[in-house]
């Protein structure tokens, strides 16, 4: 029984990177051989186990075979025959088919030490056609790596193109979709995530509504790139750039523009009303994907609120408060920060605006949070009913934003 250290901790360390999570593979071992030795079974699908002091993850050398369609179509195979060999070759790409035994020498069969250094993504076998969850996988890897310098091999990209003319990518469930978009979004670099997809071709079937923002022009002096989907990945990166992690405010930022591709072409290049064009399509992508509630109130929020955001300076102080109000804001006072967030995002995420400042978005929380001072017992008088205390504390309100407004506290 040999057991190596493989995939992302390999890969990682090699990139100069701090790795993560640890998973091991063990070869010439049975399910009885680990459980003896004190590991917990937790596999539904194929061996996998717990080490019984580190909790990481040890699987038994397997090989799959396709069985039907889609990621789910495959039989395991976890004979203690199987090798090291068979066992990497089943993996994704090379850069995650590299082994490392005890000693630290590498087992690298298919050259992925080599693609690392020549930062190029590359399919390991002919079987990466068998799970259309890969070509998914390889745009979120452009995700988190594209600002390394690497790029999709070509040969790897006509595989995708393939899945995707081939219906391949119809079998992938809503759950598994939004698994993919979600760390992708919380990666350094999103766009490449959407420019993947529409490589190949996959973006029109996982992200209709967002593939439809290509090709749609916007005015030059508000958007030099005119291009709405390039907006849209610039807007991405800088979300990301803005909150490092956050798949919320990512999310939020993805989905802010999605009424531009409604907008009538005799219209063009104005989009009048975008904004409230977007909630409905924003509304059916989450449906679509079971996106969390948390992401789709502040992505229907983003859409709906971003112009008026960006105005704040020209709103009356009652809009301020409606605004607030809109929003939940005064039971939910962390989404306003979070709303600064994706409109900055938004903002400079445009041609020559990428450094540009946002007063806006600090203006927004300050004025919330003077909104946010006032409450029920600081306007309650008594024989008060209900709408009169709601109505004199919304009024305490507009004038506690009127006073922050004229004192900049």
């Amino acid at each position: 029984m040999q057991t190596y250290l493989v995939g992302g901790a390999v890969r990682d360390r090699l990139l100069g990177l701090e790795p993560g999570d640890r998973d091991w593979v063990v070869v010439g071992a049975t399910q009885a051989q680990m459980e003896a030795q004190g590991f917990k079974a937790v596999g539904r699908d194929f061996p996998v186990f717990l080490h019984p002091d580190t909790a990481e993850e040890y699987a038994l050398a397997r090989t799959e075979r396709k069985s039907g369609r889609g990621y789910r179509g495959f039989v395991v195979d976890a004979d203690p025959s199987v090798t090291l060999e068979e066992d990497l070759q089943r993996r994704d790409f090379t850069l995650n088919a590299i082994a490392q035994d005890k000693d630290g020498t590498l087992v690298d069969p298919y050259g992925g030490a080599r693609d690392i250094e020549a930062r190029v993504l590359r399919h390991v076998g002919d079987a990466f056609v068998e799970d259309p969850l890969r070509v998914l996988r390889a745009a979120r890897f452009m995700a988190r790596f594209a600002s390394l310098g690497f790029t999709v091999a070509p040969e790897t990209m006509a595989l995708m193109r393939d899945m995707v003319a081939g219906g391949e990518l119809d079998t992938l469930v809503p759950e598994r979709v939004w698994q993919e978009l979600r760390r992708a979004l919380a990666s350094a670099t999103p766009s490449a995530f959407l420019a993947t997809l529409r490589a190949c071709g996959a973006l029109a079937v996982v992200l209709p509504e967002v593939d439809a923002l290509y090709g749609v022009p916007q005015r030059t002096e508000y958007h030099p790139e005119v291009d709405t989907g390039i907006h849209q990945q610039m807007v991405s990166d800088m979300a990301a750039r803005l909150a490092p992690g956050d798949a919320r405010i990512g999310f939020a930022a993805l989905v802010h523009d999605l009424g531009k591709a409604l907008t009538p072409a005799n219209v063009l290049p104005k989009h009048i009303g975008h904004e409230h064009a977007g909630v409905k399509p924003v509304i059916a992508l989450c449906e679509r994907l079971k996106v969390p509630v948390d992401h789709r109130e502040l992505a229907v929020m983003a859409c709906r609120e971003h112009l008026n955001v960006h105005r704040l300076a020209e709103l009356r102080d009652a809009t301020v408060v409606e605004l607030l109000t809109r929003c939940d804001a005064f039971r939910r006072p962390e989404r306003i920060p979070w709303l600064a967030t994706v409109c900055e995002a938004d903002k400079r995420g445009r041609g020559g605006s990428e450094n540009a400042d946002y007063p806006q978005g600090r203006a927004l929380v300050r004025l919330h949070e003077a909104a946010c001072r006032v409450g029920a017992r600081d306007v309650v008088r008594e024989g008060m009913t209900g709408p009169e205390i709601g109505a004199a504390v919304q009024a305490a309100r507009v004038a506690a934003v009127h006073r922050a407004r004229q004192t900049g506290g």
